[in-house]
């Protein structure tokens, strides 16, 4: 987007907000309920909205790719937070406590 490019940020994070406010209403559970992959649905998803994304890409420029890679980086480590948290859960599941005090009878 040469407006980003120019210094004008404002266009890309326009996008990246009309991209939030149409993943958060788009229906991918109902997807992965239906036994549909996270990456068939995030095609579905590109495939619903390409008249929108073409025109964003038409107007992508080198220098945003820097922020469409600092928002991927991101949402990287977002998923490295989620398993870390899901392992602790399943790891606090597998602990078992046992009272070695406790006589025996």
């Amino acid at each position: 987007m040469n407006g980003v490019a120019n210094g004008n940020s404002k266009d890309i994070f326009e996008w990246f907000n009309w991209l939030n406010n149409k993943w958060n209403n788009y229906e991918a559970f109902v997807q992965y309920e239906d036994g549909i992959n996270p990456k068939e649905v995030a095609e579905n998803f590109l495939d619903l909205n390409k008249g929108e994304l073409v025109k964003f890409l038409e107007a992508l420029d080198n220098e945003d790719l820097d922020a469409l890679d600092q928002m991927q980086k991101l949402t990287e480590s977002e998923f490295h937070v989620f398993k870390m948290i899901k392992d602790q859960i399943n790891f606090r599941k597998k602990v078992r406590f046992v009272d070695f005090k406790k006589n025996k009878k």
